[in-house]
């Protein structure tokens, strides 16, 4: 009898495989599922690998993770190409960077349809001079200037409205050792268009001489306008530069920046991303405060749908802001404010919405959130305090805000019942999971609480690095004792928060999901996948 407490196909410890599974040693000691190489490609794309982990170091997981590209560009390039498109374009990912750097990596090391589809792909992953940028610096890793380069830069400058393209010339001026200086001398577009000639000019060359008056042209005048604000010596001129001429924050010389009224002139036309980020400057300057109409109109804005749809708000820009504003001091830097209460409960708001319109399932659910020591390292897109506990809890949020039957729990080596809900502001949650502590990770520990104590549920939604392996059961041999025991045939969804390779989810049961964390698509598709019948 002792034989089968060391190999058994119904009940396995966590630190040796499962029989006949096909499983893998994670980075922990256990064994989990290794995910296919298209899984890790999305899981990069959204995730990317800032800060490493607490068993990887950022290099060894940004290999990793390049590595799995790598294999999938081989064996369908132009499918690597789509998906990059169709995560960048849609907003799901919290930062632009995986994307621009799977894009350089097709453009350099796939064959000639994939390197075309990379480079015919360019405008719409690269949307912005800063994006271009980043694309410039890691194309340079894998590929030289050819005709085939130079024509999709160019084209990149040449397809743009000239009113846009003045607007990203002195709003993306340089960034990773690059410049539209740079890039447009290596291009070398060619056009008849007089107006856009006269903006290429002043990006390589500049004027000569910026007189008092502004530029006749009306697109020109933009420039005029940047130009000028370099001379002025006034706020009021700075202000009637910035109302007349719609310039944007960047353009703006630091010394006007601590402005209140510079700021106040600003607002009208501010970018989302660019409100979103200086809010804690805004309040330190003292335009915001608690009840005036500044703080009113960016409180409206923040909970507009429409609005941080079209803007592409990522969940994590608003988590991030929320994170940071409600603490009143950056993570770096020494600038400190008092936080406005409307902008906190605004932020609050922005998150659930930046999700879009997630449908309840009405199903009975089981939110685990591993706390582990693993979970407390690293970063979610590189946000500095943003953990992946801490990110998990704030996800989970999302599913607890719409559906009416939830039971939320923490895990590591134990369990434990955790009374928060979305009637909470999310950095009141925030702190309180940030200072718990536990230590190695048992994942098999939510079904094993569901079963002992009576808990009904369709459906365990686990937040998770999957690095498990304290258990004396796999979490899928849980999952499938807790199916048989109640007669309940319940779902299993794995968001893996960690852009590694593992996942405890059974590839081949049909009830079980692996999803990637903080896609801003994964709580509808959760949601899809829990509404389905369970597939044989």
């Amino acid at each position: 009898m002792k034989l089968t407490k060391y190999f058994a196909k119904h009940r396995t410890p966590q630190n040796a495989p499962i029989p006949g599974a096909n499983q893998v040693a994670n980075s922990a000691g256990g064994f989990a599922w290794a995910v296919d190489d298209w899984t890790r490609l999305d899981r990069f794309l959204v995730l990317g690998a800032e800060g490493g982990t607490y068993y990887i170091s950022e290099r060894k997981l940004t290999l990793e993770n390049a590595q799995a590209v790598q294999t999938c560009i081989a064996a369908d390039g132009q499918r690597v190409v789509a998906r990059v498109v169709e995560i960048s374009e849609a907003g799901r990912a919290p930062k632009n960077d995986p994307a621009l750097f799977v894009l350089a990596m097709c453009a350099g090391l796939g064959d000639d349809a994939t390197r075309k589809a990379a480079l015919a792909a360019l405008p719409k992953v690269a949307r912005i001079g800063t994006h271009l940028f980043h694309f410039l610096a890691y194309a340079e890793l894998f590929r030289g200037w050819g005709r085939a380069m130079r024509r999709a830069v160019a084209e990149w400058y040449n397809a743009m409205p000239t009113a846009r393209l003045a607007y990203q010339a002195v709003k993306y001026q340089q960034r990773d050792g690059w410049s539209h200086r740079d890039a447009l001398r290596l291009a070398h577009p060619q056009t008849a268009d007089a107006q856009r000639n006269a903006i290429y000019h002043w990006i390589t060359r500049g004027w000569p001489t910026i007189g008092a008056e502004p530029h006749p042209d009306a697109v020109l005048r933009q420039l005029w306008a940047f130009e000028r604000a370099k001379v002025v010596s006034d706020e009021t001129a700075i202000v009637d530069l910035i109302k007349q001429h719609d310039l944007p924050w960047e353009a703006i010389p630091t010394q006007w920046l601590g402005s209140a009224e510079v700021w106040q002139a600003l607002l009208p036309t501010l970018p989302m991303t660019a409100l979103i980020r200086n809010l804690a400057r805004m309040t330190a300057n003292g335009l915001l405060t608690q009840r005036n109409k500044a703080t009113r109109t960016i409180a409206h804005r923040l909970t507009s749908q429409e609005q941080l749809r079209k803007a592409r708000i990522h969940p994590i820009a608003v988590l991030s802001a929320l994170h940071t504003y409600s603490r009143g001091k950056g993570a770096r830097g020494s600038l400190t404010w008092k936080p406005v209460q409307p902008l906190v409960d605004a932020l609050d708001r922005a998150f659930y919405l930046s999700f879009g319109n997630v449908q309840p399932t009405g199903k009975r659910i089981v939110l685990a959130l591993d706390v582990s020591g693993s979970m407390s390292m690293g970063e979610i897109a590189g946000v500095p305090g943003l953990s992946p506990r801490v990110a998990s809890a704030a996800m989970a949020m999302v599913t607890a805000a719409v559906e009416s039957q939830v039971a939320t729990v923490a895990f590591a080596h134990e369990m434990k019942r955790i009374n928060i809900t979305p009637q909470q502001r999310l950095d009141d949650i925030i702190a309180y999971l940030s200072h718990m502590s536990f230590g190695g990770t048992d994942c098999a520990l939510p079904m094993l609480w569901a079963q002992r104590n009576g808990v009904k549920a369709d459906a365990f939604i686990i937040y998770t690095d999957s690095e498990t392996w304290y258990g004396k059961v796999h979490p899928a041999q849980a999952l499938r004792d807790y199916r048989r025991n109640t007669g309940i045939p319940a779902k299993l969804i794995i968001v893996g928060m960690i852009s590694n390779g593992f996942t405890i989810a059974d590839p081949n049961d049909a009830g079980m999901l692996d999803v990637v964390g903080f896609d801003s698509a994964t709580p509808q598709l959760m949601a899809d996948f829990m509404k389905e019948p369970m597939r044989k």
